[in-house]
């Protein structure tokens, strides 16, 4: 390994991230936290970075910009980079070494923590024999479920398959586990069967400053069919996932993942000359959503830049960037 080359750990976490094998916000930041630690350990065994110190600085810069590349939209990836770099210190390998391995320990269990805090405050907001519609796959919208379901609700779901790759199948999986009954049904049946729903519930890739929430493409859509149908909708989401950028600017980039997600070359081939667009995700405006909730409560959306500020200050830095 070089002075700046990832390690193995590193270039697997990345590759996973960026296929979505690894996928939901709290499962990238916890991986690439984890990423950072074996880093860090690889780095203070390699000839080039074991003796100097600014060497293994800039083996970890270089880890964390491979891993920050895979996914521009997942705010809870910088995040977790910024939560592990900023707490690297030390004037020795060994003393860097052990400041990272033990902000990675300190993050993931505070992310532990954060979902289970989350799931609490998500669950009150539910009732005892209510339906709730989910979109795509959040395990923070999951745990509001579940702390519904272990306080002794009765709770059942309308899952929307989430196309292209179906992350709806996920949730029911995992809603079936809780013993949840589940509807599965295609992505353009949502306004129709919100007359059965109770409760919209999704997650978040990231969450801007003025409250809009960005999430997998179709939350846009539902969350206005679901007001228009007098749906009450909330987005769970855990504070990695605010995005400081935005605080200072910063617009939010939107993914556009491959088209062969959407259609086989064979068919496109077949059909001819067109153009394929495969957008990951969409913004809902704030005037659309009812509430975010998060481990530190439930707030508008309007007033999310409040807790912001206090955990970010007013922007966010970039210690993966070399100096």
């Amino acid at each position: 390994m070089t002075d700046t080359e990832p390690s193995p750990a590193v270039r697997e976490t990345a590759e996973s991230i960026a296929t979505m094998e690894i996928r939901g916000a709290a499962t990238i930041a916890s991986a690439a936290a984890e990423a950072l630690a074996d880093q860090a350990a690889a780095a203070a065994e390699a000839d080039a970075t074991a003796s100097d110190p600014e060497a293994f600085r800039a083996s970890m810069r270089a880890a964390a910009r491979t891993l920050r590349e895979t996914r521009p939209t997942a705010v809870s990836l910088p995040n977790a980079l910024r939560y592990v770099l900023q707490r690297m210190e030390g004037d020795s390998v060994d003393r860097l070494r052990r400041s990272i391995v033990d902000a990675s320990e300190s993050f993931v269990d505070q992310l532990d923590r954060a979902q289970e805090d989350l799931g609490q405050v998500g669950a009150n907001r539910l009732a005892d024999g209510d339906t709730v519609m989910t979109h795509c796959h959040s395990t923070d919208a999951l745990a509001c479920i579940e702390a519904a379901v272990e306080q002794g609700k009765s709770i059942s779901a309308v899952v929307k398959e989430t196309r292209p790759r179906q992350q709806g199948h996920i949730t029911t999986e995992a809603l079936r586990e809780m013993g949840v009954p589940v509807t599965l049904i295609v992505d353009s049946a949502a306004r129709r069967y919100l007359d059965e729903v109770d409760h919209v519930v999704v997650g978040a890739d990231s969450i801007a400053a003025d409250g809009g929430v960005i999430n997998k493409i179709g939350t846009s859509g539902l969350a206005v069919n679901a007001r228009e149908r007098g749906v009450p909708i909330m987005t769970a989401a855990q504070t990695i996932k605010l995005h400081p950028e935005t605080l200072t600017g910063h617009t939010v980039e939107i993914e556009m993942r491959s088209e062969e997600e959407v259609i086989e070359p064979g068919t496109r081939d077949a059909i001819g000359d067109i153009t394929v667009e495969n957008p990951a995700f969409d913004v809902t405006p704030p005037r659309y959503m009812d509430a975010i909730v998060t481990e530190h409560g439930q707030f508008p959306p309007e007033s999310i830049v409040t807790l912001m500020r206090e955990l970010f200050g007013e922007g966010a830095a970039e210690p993966w960037a070399e100096p």
